[in-house]
């Protein structure tokens, strides 16, 4: 398991090796669905115990600084 970010690690043998949420299954791109489709942080937690609002807040901090990250690719 490896810390990518705080609170986000990667794990090949975890869901197949996607960033996640540490000491949990759920992967940063799903907490993105839920926020994306109008779930509030409160309801995310209510669903999901085992996640928080600082958790919650990490995924948004990886995905922000994710987002400047790109790659240009030669064809």
């Amino acid at each position: 398991m490896t810390a990518i970010a705080e609170g986000i690690v990667i794990d090949p043998g975890l869901r197949g090796g996607k960033p996640c949420v540490m000491d949990t299954r759920v992967t940063v791109q799903e907490v993105l669905h839920w926020l994306a489709i109008g779930m509030t942080p409160e309801e995310i937690v209510d669903d999901f115990p085992y996640l928080s609002p600082e958790k919650i807040r990490q995924v948004l901090a990886y995905a922000a600084a994710s987002a400047g990250r790109y790659m240009i690719l030669a064809a």
